[in-house]
C-alpha cells in the first residue's frame, strides 16, 4: 500500500521511490491540478513529496492528511539529487510521522507542526 505520493515535478524513474510505499502522480493522472493531487492524497492518507511551494503553503493552513515533504534544494543533476536524498531519507521518513511539513534544504531540514 502506498504511503507517499510523488508529485509530477519530481523524477518518475528514481530508484529511491520504487516499491509499494510510493505512488507517482504520473501513475494516476499527470494533468491533475494541485487541488486534485491534494484531495487524492487526503482521501488516501498519503504524504505528498514535491518541489512545489503551493503544497507547502497549503499545509500551513490545514491539518493532515495529507502531510507534505517539500524539496527546496534548487536544480541538481539526478545522480546528485538521488545521493543527497538517499542519505537523508531515513531521517525524513521518521520526522514526517510527527510533523505535517518537512522542508528539505541543501544544508538543513525544517520541520513544522
Amino acid at each position: 500500500m502506498a504511503y507517499f505520493l510523488i508529485d509530477a515535478n519530481l523524477p518518475y524513474h528514481f530508484s529511491l521511490w520504487r516499491g509499494d510505499d510510493y505512488l507517482h502522480v504520473f501513475d494516476l493522472d499527470d494533468e491533475w491540478s494541485d487541488s486534485e493531487i491534494w484531495n487524492y492524497a487526503r482521501e488516501h492518507n498519503l504524504i505528498i513529496v514535491t518541489k512545489d511551494a503551493d503544497f507547502s503553503d497549503r499545509i500551513i493552513l490545514h491539518e493532515p492528511p495529507p502531510r507534505v515533504i517539500h524539496i527546496r534544494i534548487g536544480n541538481m543533476k539526478i545522480r546528485d539529487l538521488h545521493g543527497f536524498l538517499h542519505r537523508i531519507w531515513p531521517e525524513i521518513r521518521e520526522l514526517i510521522t510527527t510533523h505535517k511539513l518537512i522542508r528539505i534544504y541543501p544544508d538543513r531540514l525544517e520541520c513544522i507542526g
